[in-house]
């Protein structure tokens, strides 16, 4: 990725830059810093660790280099660069190593017939794009109720190159049809807008598969789909993804007007060709942390918005989200602001919130923070403003942010861009499952509701009565759920607790019923509330009952809920256990 540091452009003809084996992370075993490996490490491409002395040489070495890691307590990056690079960083004088053993994997060839569609070779968990867009459509087909496979605009290639070759971008929208969309708050999830991300692709997929088949039997999830929609888009860059699908390091989408750049002849494969979508919305585009060289893997694009990917993204983020944030830069988006918005990224296991272009923080930062301590209780992911891990520019959580006040996040999450399918399965989907579930939650109120105690563990002891009998309920109401590394989210004691019966309490004429503590005592930050419900006069038939909880503060947390059946003479009762 050649630029100013350097004397001239190298257009790589080597073999496409590879993942093929398994990792373990930034620590991955086997990892070899070393000066004279430089000489017997075959290929065009390197993987090093350059020393920076502070922040503003990491800033500018952003604007230039595919940047992997950073650890800002021991002063270094990890990078791809060309060996070109690497000579001009020595020039420049700054400390560098080669690790061999990556260098190694990534510069390994890869041939493959790319018109295949079977799961990406050596990752089993990991699906195409075709395998992705099949298994969406299929919840549409499976679900028609609840589900929904929309286009939302082109690709690149199907915009400007001959359409066959490229995909039109799809959100799967879920929700309950049946139910007025008047008043249903709404969440939006992106993955893989760089392409090599693969766990983010797949994570956004998974999510959509435990939603559409947890209606009717989660009691949060049903609620979820009841009152609120949640947008999809698991490949925000299918063209580029398609090359990663077969092992190929793309990041970029597949722009090849920048003919300096381009060798478009499968099976080779320049991946510096194309444009960086997340350094390509409007929010303060041209500045740090991304490249005017087309070759770089950080380029820009040629004007702000200037690739259809791009522009469906906030096309279709506009027509779902009103603009609720005044027009300067430090006007804060109210309290009652509904909406949030995730994009998945790969790697690091971070959480991070605007902004990415400056030090400064944004006017919402303690309420953005907050709600990221809260995800971050379940993936346990370190939380901080975006520009900490170093300046960026042109980032889609920034344009969500700045343009619209919606909660915006990115989640850096895994430990490689092809992260090794055990991590994937076991680390990754399990921890961010609780995460993504969470954010649906707060969509409605992602300022508020998160320094509200969280409910968990919500139950209904005896689930199922005959008509007049009551049912108790309880849960865990806790207002410590957070977590933030070394710094610290305040708790305060439980204060008040209540239920209401088959609607949320924010729906104008819900009945709203008090709820007790178990040892008889508001009084500390985590306490067991429960009720009896009185079922007199209620149908035969399943219904809903939230729960939800206030801290001393008056902070009102996100509601949870639980299944009740009452019997009659076409209700059969199945035991099971009735729980959120």
């Amino acid at each position: 990725m050649p630029h100013r540091l350097f004397s001239k452009v190298l257009v790589s003809l080597s073999l496409p830059l590879l993942f093929l084996g398994p990792s373990t992370g930034p620590e991955r075993s086997g990892r070899v810093f070393s000066q004279e490996a430089f000489l017997s490490t075959p290929g065009d491409h390197l993987v090093v660790r350059v020393q920076f002395p502070n922040r503003s040489v990491l800033n500018d070495l952003a604007r230039f280099l595919d940047i992997f890691e950073v650890n800002h307590a021991e002063g270094y990056l990890v990078a791809m660069v060309t060996r070109e690079e690497y000579d001009g960083l020595q020039r420049r004088g700054l400390p560098l190593e080669i690790d061999a053993p990556y260098t190694e994997r990534v510069n390994r060839p890869y041939r493959k017939d790319l018109l295949r569609t079977e799961t990406v070779p050596n990752y089993s968990c990991y699906r195409t794009v075709d395998e992705t867009y099949a298994a969406m459509q299929q919840l549409a087909t499976g679900f028609p109720n609840l589900a929904s496979w929309v286009d939302i605009g082109d690709s690149w290639e199907k915009a400007y190159y001959g359409g066959a070759s490229g995909k039109d971008l799809r959100v799967l929208v879920l929700t309950n049809k049946s139910r007025p969309a008047a008043g249903k708050f709404r969440f939006f999830l992106m993955g893989a807008i760089h392409a090599r991300e693969m766990a983010a692709g797949e994570l956004a997929s998974r999510f959509a598969e435990v939603v559409a088949n947890g209606y009717g039997s989660n009691a949060d999830i049903t609620w979820l789909l009841d009152y609120s929609e949640i947008h999809i888009l698991p490949l925000g860059n299918p063209d580029g993804r398609k090359w990663a699908d077969q092992l190929y390091w793309q990041r970029k989408n597949t722009n090849i007007n920048n003919n300096a750049c381009t060798m478009y002849n499968p099976p080779f494969w320049n991946t510096q060709i194309g444009t960086d979508l997340n350094r390509n919305s409007p929010s303060h585009w041209d500045g740090p942390g991304s490249s005017t060289l087309p070759c770089a893997d950080t380029y820009r694009g040629s004007s702000p918005g200037s690739e259809p990917e791009t522009q469906a993204i906030q096309d279709y983020i506009r027509s779902l989200f009103p603009d609720q944030r005044g027009p300067g830069e430090d006007d804060p988006a109210p309290p009652e602001t509904t909406g949030l918005f995730i994009t998945l990224h790969c790697y690091g296991n971070l959480v991070m919130y605007p902004w990415g272009w400056t030090d400064k923080k944004c006017p919402n930062q303690p309420a953005l923070q907050t709600l990221a301590r809260k995800f971050a209780f379940s993936n346990r992911y370190y939380v901080q403003q975006a520009v900490g891990l170093y300046a960026t520019n042109g980032a889609t959580d920034d344009w969500s942010y700045e343009e619209l006040g919606i909660a915006s996040y990115t989640f850096e999450v895994g430990r490689d861009f092809f992260d090794y399918c055990t991590l994937f399965e076991n680390t990754i989907w399990r921890d961010n499952l609780g995460a993504l579930l969470y954010a649906a939650k707060s969509a409605r109120r992602p300022y508020q509701n998160p320094a509200g105690p969280e409910l968990f563990n919500a139950e209904a002891i005896n689930g199922a009565v005959l008509p007049g009998g009551a049912i108790q309920i309880d849960a865990i109401a806790d207002d410590t759920r957070y977590y933030s590394g070394s710094q610290s989210e305040p708790a305060q004691a439980i204060q008040e607790a209540r239920y209401s019966v088959d609607a949320p309490s924010w729906v104008s004429g819900t009945t709203l019923y008090s709820m007790t503590a178990r040892d008889g005592f508001f009084n500390s930050s985590q306490e067991t509330v429960e009720a009896w419900v009185d079922t007199t006069g209620w149908t035969p038939g399943r219904h809903l009952i939230f729960m939800e909880a206030k801290d001393a503060d008056g902070n009102w947390g996100s509601p949870s809920a639980v299944f009740v059946t009452i019997l009659g003479p076409n209700v059969i009762w199945l035991p099971m256990v009735l729980h959120s």
